[in-house]
């Protein structure tokens, strides 16, 4: 290519003067649901109208026994934990890479995150796990980070073998499987997020999948107080004598994101199917640009491609920079060439080296972690390019523009030099 780098005075690559990328896509029948839940009810305390609605759908979609709805992913994540019983001193394996919300619950429970390394695609490496297992381990957390669904065959096996239970975080993961199974159905619990960019999306929000009826009660009473936990735990059951106050939380999805979520639920696999059908081509053709990675998808596994990850390569180019190889596609007008930033190896946060000024005397002493810890969680996640996937059709012509603007940067990188 001939054109001189738009980062140093060119014409850029991308034309395209809209938007890039909107999420979730919403039309006159998502507005019009909202708009009829807006007039029925925007408060609903107990499992009836949109939020019924829409956990019979989630139930259905994944196959599972129970989805109960929170207010957010975090929310489901704390309840997760909860439910799991996992209590004070517990340890949880979970990996090095993930956005916090992922671990940061089990601070307020007084449990303890052990932080495991990740392998090059960020999920969690199942080969480090058995190192990381002591007599305080309780469980395992899995995120299926960007998507793409961790090796969860491996997993269950290591699980099994030493009596722990398995959670997932699927935030990223709605609809993705490995070996036929939906993520969220692998292991004792499964929680989701639905805040905004999500490949299910209700604005916010988030749920839960379970297949045990004690850990859907105990969902219950952890954020769902009062005429819920009266009407749907049993008697008998130890903790219907709680039902009233529960743990005192109150944790409910806002009916409007309900409706939207269900709205969503109904076009999810359509949505996915185009997005793989984008992520095919972008995957083909990054694939030929020096400096860009894109790791293969293993077989058996279907991502949701909730973001395609590029690992640049430096030393193809020269030693030049992500940072600069980076702002170089931005300036060609590619702007949605994103870098992970709050999702990020977690011994770099203040929070997993020192908890200790937000929760004084936490059991945290004997898992300390610095920069450094996680060699191949850190190098992977600073080396990383992220792109939102498209799932229309009529988006390829913008998906071959950020191609060009690739290969542009990759052609021209000694002039970034």
């Amino acid at each position: 290519m001939t054109n001189n780098l738009a980062l140093l005075g060119g014409e850029p690559a991308v034309t395209a003067g809209r938007t890039h990328f909107e999420w979730p896509p919403m039309d006159d029948t998502t507005e019009s649901k909202v708009i009829a839940q807006l007039h029925s009810a925007i408060s609903i305390p107990g499992r009836s109208g949109i939020v019924a609605d829409l956990e019979d759908a989630l139930q259905d979609y994944f196959g599972v026994r129970h989805a109960v709805t929170f207010s957010s992913g975090t929310a489901a994540l704390h309840a997760t934990y909860d439910a799991a019983r996992i209590k004070a001193g517990d340890e949880v394996i979970v990996p090095a890479w993930t956005f916090h919300a992922t671990a940061s619950p089990l601070f307020h429970l007084r449990a303890v995150p052990v932080l495991v390394e990740t392998g090059p695609d960020g999920n969690i490496d199942p080969t480090a796990i058995e190192d990381a297992i002591t007599p305080r381990t309780r469980a395992i957390m899995v995120t299926h980070l960007w998507g793409r669904p961790a090796a969860m065959l491996a997993i269950q096996a290591i699980a099994k073998t030493h009596n722990l239970l398995l959670l997932e975080d699927g935030s990223h993961a709605h609809g993705a499987s490995h070996g036929g199974k939906k993520v969220g159905t692998f292991g004792l619990a499964g929680a989701f997020s639905l805040n905004g960019p999500k490949p299910l999306s209700g604005g916010e929000g988030g749920f839960v999948l379970t297949d045990d009826d004690d850990t859907y009660y105990r969902l219950l009473t952890f954020g769902h107080y009062n005429k819920r936990a009266m009407s749907e735990i049993p008697a008998k059951h130890p903790l219907a004598k709680y039902a009233v106050t529960g743990s005192g939380l109150k944790l409910r999805i806002h009916p409007l994101a309900a409706a939207i979520a269900l709205d969503q639920l109904g076009r999810l696999d359509g949505y996915l199917a185009g997005r793989a059908e984008i992520a095919r081509y972008l995957t083909e053709e990054f694939a030929r640009i020096p400096g860009l990675e894109v790791i293969p998808m293993p077989e058996g596994v279907i991502p949701s491609w909730y973001g395609l990850t590029i690992t640049y390569r430096p030393q193809e180019l020269g030693g030049l920079s992500v940072e600069r190889f980076h702002q170089a596609l931005v300036a060609e007008g590619a702007v949605e060439f994103d870098r992970p930033g709050s999702t990020c190896p977690m011994n770099q946060l203040l929070l997993y080296q020192s908890p200790a000024m937000l929760f004084p005397g936490h059991p945290h002493a004997h898992r300390r972690y610095q920069a450094g810890d996680f060699p191949v969680a850190e190098h992977t996640h600073a080396h990383t390019i992220k792109l939102p996937v498209w799932h229309r059709e009529q988006d390829r012509p913008l998906a071959e523009q950020y191609i060009r603007a690739a290969i542009k940067v990759s052609d021209h990188h000694k002039e970034l030099l």
